[in-house]
């Protein structure tokens, strides 16, 4: 179980998050929008993520902790992979890349309901699902693994974006993200455990 929580709090960031928010502005920039209009779209993806982590505050004892996150697994996969092809139609433009209107619309509106997608399910579930799985006997201790795991995985998958994008391109990195989101609806699938309605005298590793 405290693998299963590592896990959860890993997938988390290998999803890619944090470079919609972190590198939002300059992303956006860089294939092709103008400051003004990547400064909006953060804006959009701040409100959408405030919305969608108010929905899940209203369904999450209805329809359960595993359901939402296997629903935001494929939501992301879906999405991330939809912006990376996006991107790859990206024409070079004076140095820089340049989408097309269509291209850049798609891409916008991808990459807006994965955040959807994201804060829908694995932005708050993760953390409502650390907080339930575990034993009491090992809680406080399994908390902390995962979070300092969840941390470790935070902090390499922001550093290495920057040079990702610029070896492999933004194609390959956001692909890496979309295969990340894949591999997470089979890991949540197969090894969470619905935690909806049990005690955590109930938990069992």
């Amino acid at each position: 179980v405290v693998w299963a929580g590592i896990g959860l709090a890993v997938f988390q960031q290998l999803v890619g998050i944090n470079i919609v928010f972190y590198y939002g502005a300059v992303l956006w920039q860089s294939v092709g929008f103008s400051e003004d209009d990547a400064l909006k779209i953060n804006i959009l993806s701040g409100s959408l993520s405030i919305v969608a982590c108010l929905v899940t505050v209203f369904v999450i004892d209805r329809i359960g902790r595993k359901p939402i996150l296997l629903i935001g697994s494929a939501g992301m996969a879906v999405m991330l992979a939809i912006v990376a092809a996006s991107f790859a139609t990206a024409d070079l433009v004076d140095g820089g890349l340049k989408l097309s209107d269509d291209a850049g619309l798609v891409a916008l509106i991808s990459a807006n309901a994965y955040v959807v997608f994201f804060n829908f399910s694995w932005g708050p579930v993760m953390w409502v699902m650390l907080g339930e799985m575990f034993p009491n006997q090992i809680r406080g201790s399994a908390l902390a693994v995962a979070g300092f795991a969840q941390w470790i995985a935070n902090f390499a998958i922001s550093v290495s974006f920057p040079a990702l994008a610029a070896s492999v391109g933004l194609v390959v990195t956001y692909g890496f993200y979309a295969a990340s989101a894949f591999v997470s609806f089979f890991f949540v699938r197969s090894l969470v455990r619905e935690t909806r309605g049990l005690e955590l005298e109930q938990m069992r590793g």
